[in-house]
């Protein structure tokens, strides 16, 4: 049945009805409102969301890079320890505490130099030649925006992990001037160097200056760090001339052999091991890993290859497998490496470092050859690889093997380009560094003198230098001075 409409219901309903048109007349832009004001308020709190998460993304970056860089800085700093009971091993026992000591103020004294003027040298500003901007930054006002290095971590971990390498640089001489330097000589030597010296050539290829912008390409410092370190050990040692006993008075070779290899080797495999913060850490970042992967790869490759050849080449020119050279060799193929490391491929690095373990060993037996006399072999690992290494780069460099490999070198069909452009640095950093350091040399020779007394000398240096020896009880038994006097040659450098 239908309801029955009444006139009353009628009058009611019609009222209703206006007023539900009135109420939703009223209503209407008040929820378009609304509903406008709930969108808007959605589309802030998701952009709010996507920048706090890209904030974040962006924070942990940073944080992941700078404890990446931090972490290689240590393996680096460790290295300290590496060249220490290297150098010592190789030596005599009498002068254990001399070059414990050495290897000991050598980081405070380059990290002194590097903290007063090297690092404001090296990165402050785009001049060609040397850093002129923001020289000191003990002055406390550092504006980041003037230096060249750029990463994504803050000033202090650049800084700490330039440090680093400044200082491996000072402690690869102290090992060819190793058993007959002044301690204090050495000092002031070491503190110039890293004050002046090295950071210039740093400028020149990691600061933005002339060798990088022609191309040249020195990853983790193959010369920056290691051809630097090499020439000035090289100047040192001709200044200084052999130790006494070295060579008799035909000229023919006396070995002197080291006290203990066991330390020798033990610090192969600390420098091995900072090896792996020195060439990986170079990258600065962790936002691409396969790089990171690849450099390791690299550097082991190098080192090992270097170990078989050098061992072999020893075994089959000096009758046995000589520990010392297979020690060096290692160290060589890490060497040779550190250039190229990001721009060569796993077989590139093979025959890199199969080259420098048979280089080592030629050029430590010429040296030989040429009466210079270098305690720990660090010219022929240092000097001579360097140079190896970095025009290896020229050979061996393929692009896209990783994110930082951009060039072709001359076996991958990029012609003489970069060859010439690494063989330009070389001969650059050779023709500014060795004569530098040669002229330091030689003048503090002749300021303050650069010789132990040929006494001190057969004593040990131990003992004249510092008043007390590392082995006491076994040094009651040496060989008086006055003793063999009468075998020292006529001429002695002083």
């Amino acid at each position: 049945m239908k309801a029955k409409t009444t006139k009353n219901n009628k009058i009611k309903l019609k009222y209703v009805g206006k007023g539900v048109v009135r109420l939703t007349k009223c209503v209407a832009p008040f929820s378009l409102a609304m509903l406008i004001s709930m969108l808007a308020g959605r589309m802030t709190l998701q952009i709010k969301k996507i920048y706090f998460e890209e904030v974040l993304i962006m924070d942990y970056s940073v944080a992941i890079d700078t404890l990446w860089v931090l972490l290689a800085a240590t393996l680096v700093f460790f290295m300290n320890l590496g060249f220490a009971t290297v150098e010592s091993g190789f030596a005599r026992a009498k002068n254990t505490v001399n070059i414990l000591s050495k290897n000991f103020i050598v980081f405070a004294v380059s990290s002194l130099g590097y903290l007063l003027l090297g690092w404001g040298l090296m990165f402050g500003g785009d001049n060609p030649f040397v850093g002129t901007e923001g020289l000191w930054i003990l002055t406390g006002n550092i504006n980041e925006s003037i230096y060249t290095l750029s990463a994504n971590v803050p000033f202090w971990a650049k800084f700490i992990f330039q440090l680093v390498f400044c200082g491996t640089a000072a402690t690869i001489v102290s090992g060819s001037v190793a058993e007959r330097v002044k301690y204090i000589s050495f000092i002031v030597f070491s503190f110039i160097l890293t004050l002046v010296i090295y950071p210039i050539v740093g400028h020149w290829i990691w600061g933005g200056g002339f060798l990088s912008g022609i191309g040249f390409q020195d990853f983790a410092g193959s010369t920056v760090v290691h051809s630097v370190g090499g020439w000035a050990a090289l100047a040192g040692a001709m200044m200084l001339g052999p130790r006494y006993g070295k060579y008799d008075r035909n000229g023919n070779v006396k070995p002197i052999p080291g006290h203990n290899m066991s330390l020798a080797t033990i610090g192969l495999f600390i420098l091995w091991l900072g090896w792996f913060g020195f060439n990986p850490g170079s990258t600065m970042s962790m936002s691409n890993p396969g790089d990171v992967a690849h450099i390791f790869m690299t550097t082991n490759t190098s080192a090992i290859t270097a170990v078989m050849t050098s061992t072999i080449i020893s075994w089959i020119f000096l009758g046995k497998p000589d520990l010392g050279m297979t020690i060096n060799g290692c160290l060589a193929g890490l060497v040779a490496i550190t250039a190229g490391c990001a721009y060569v491929d796993v077989l590139g690095s093979v025959i890199i470092g199969a080259a420098a373990g048979v280089i080592v060993v030629f050029a430590a037996l010429f040296l030989d050859k040429i009466k210079v006399d270098d305690p720990v072999g660090a010219i022929p690992v240092h000097l001579v690889n360097g140079v190896f290494g970095t025009v290896c780069v020229g050979l061996f460099a393929k692009e896209g093997v990783t994110t930082l490999s951009t060039v072709n070198g001359l076996f991958y069909g990029g012609g003489l380009s970069l060859l010439g452009a690494q063989i330009l640095g070389v001969l650059a950093v050779a023709v500014f560094v060795f004569p530098a350091a040669a002229l330091i040399w030689y003048l503090i020779k002749k300021t303050i003198g650069i010789r132990v007394s040929i006494e001190e000398e057969i004593s040990g240096l131990d003992i004249g230098e510092h008043g007390n020896t590392a082995y006491p009880e076994f040094m009651d038994n040496k060989t008086a001075f006055p003793a063999i006097v009468n075998d020292i040659p006529e001429k002695v450098a002083s």
